[in-house]
């Protein structure tokens, strides 16, 4: 079983393992973004003076590359605690993603 202590060492653990994923993605998608547009990417792409393609275009690349970064950096987290103590974090325990426990498929 295991400890509160470990739960939230997990929690503060993954927490900084994401922000992390999301600060390093986010240097790399406006870096990428100047080389491929030739300018900086929107500030904020609510702005009316930016153009909906434009902004369209920054939401979805930086939503997507962010939130995938931040989702492997949590899972690196769950990983590493696994194999320290043998489990996997108590958030992680109970996901409803055992094929076993899954609902029979009706026709």
């Amino acid at each position: 079983m295991a400890s509160p202590s470990n739960s939230k060492f997990y929690s503060a653990f993954s927490l900084a393992a994401a922000l992390g994923a999301a600060a390093v993605a986010k240097k790399g998608l406006n870096t990428s973004w100047r080389a491929a547009t030739g300018k900086n990417p929107p500030a904020n792409p609510a702005d009316p003076d930016v153009s909906l393609p434009e902004a369209i275009m920054w939401a979805a690349l930086s939503g997507t590359l962010i939130g995938v970064a931040r989702m492997l950096a949590t899972r690196r987290a769950a990983t590493y605690y696994a194999k320290s103590t043998g489990h996997l974090p108590p958030q992680l325990q109970k996901d409803g993603q055992d094929a076993k426990n899954a609902p029979a498929p009706t026709s």
